[in-house]
């Protein structure tokens, strides 16, 4: 049974264009259909989940491109926002020699043209099981009062909140800016989501156990920590457990974090919150071997696993 038979997952955030070098050399470039929301919003898709975005294009190639590319997912556009003059943003994407990722450069060249509370319709977040957020349009003010419209209709309407912190620090003005705007949403989260370095960025500490202290006073029910080939720590009302991932040989990490939001986002829409620690591990394995199967193939979205793939 869905999360209180709620119909979808709903996300918000910028479409991007990821351009992501063909090898490690970072010569040459792959033009991708990406950005953190929107990875997560087609892996939901492709998870078997009714998936909305709200987004905003424009009128030109690029935004037509990427608007066929989320129909030809299935994820719900009918709450998105079409203005002509918008232009999707980009972010070229370099490779280490380990085939780590490296976000090198953005091209955002319509950054004030986001979607507007206003432009919010209610009906898409009374029907959402989840409101999926991450960091990467909150240092715009426009999406940032957005973001939080967004989650006082979530929060009216029963929906619960997850927030990956998926921290892009050339997209900030100051570091102080970066950790204060996140850290205003933690009070309202249901589920957070951080690599290890992100916490301690955040809460200004050295160590994980130091940025779980740091924030173990807002009682935040479920907080989940990836740490790549070393799997994810889940805490469950402050109780951590360690959830190990079944080693790969990888071929691109980008996208892998979203891989894993989106098996976490299924399965809370299918059971609801995990209560249990059994419950959190078993969700978090899932998720786990989701981003583990991305890391073993190039791109992003080329690499989100389809249901049909699992043996679920």
């Amino acid at each position: 049974m869905t999360q209180s038979n709620k119909s979808h997952v709903l996300s918000y955030g910028d479409a991007f264009v990821d351009y992501i070098a063909t090898d490690t050399t970072n010569t040459s470039f792959s033009m991708f259909l990406g950005g953190a929301t929107v990875n997560v919003a087609v892996g939901v898709a492709r998870l078997g989940v009714p998936s909305a975005f709200i987004t905003i294009t424009g009128d030109d190639a690029t935004s037509e491109f990427v608007r066929g590319e989320l129909e030809a997912e299935e994820v719900t556009m009918e709450y998105a926002i079409l203005e002509p003059e918008k232009r999707v943003s980009g972010v070229y994407v370099h490779l280490t020699e380990d085939h780590d990722r490296i976000f090198h450069q953005y091209i955002d060249d319509a950054p004030h043209i986001q979607v507007g509370a206003e432009d919010l319709k209610e009906e898409a977040f009374k029907e959402a099981s989840v409101l999926n957020l991450c960091s990467g349009t909150l240092f715009q003010p426009k999406a940032l009062e957005t973001s939080r419209k967004a989650v006082e209709y979530a929060k009216k309407h029963g929906a619960m909140l997850s927030f990956d912190a998926n921290i892009r620090p050339l997209r900030w003005n100051s570091e102080s800016e970066c950790r204060e705007t996140i850290k205003s949403f933690f009070k309202d989260a249901d589920l957070l989501k951080f690599t290890e370095e992100e916490l301690t960025f955040l809460t200004e500490t050295t160590s994980m156990q130091e940025g779980l202290e740091a924030i173990a006073e807002l009682k935040v029910p479920i907080i989940l920590i990836t740490a790549g080939a070393e799997g994810t720590y889940a805490v469950l009302n402050g109780e951590l457990q360690h959830v190990p991932v079944q080693p790969v040989i990888p071929v691109d990490t980008t996208g892998a974090g979203d891989a894993f939001m989106a098996g976490i986002l299924r399965y809370v829409h299918l059971n609801g919150l995990p209560k249990t620690m059994d419950s959190l591990v078993e969700c978090t394995a899932f998720a786990n071997h989701l981003g583990a199967l991305a890391a073993t193939k190039a791109g992003a979205l080329t690499a989100m696993p389809r249901l049909s793939e699992l043996n679920i």
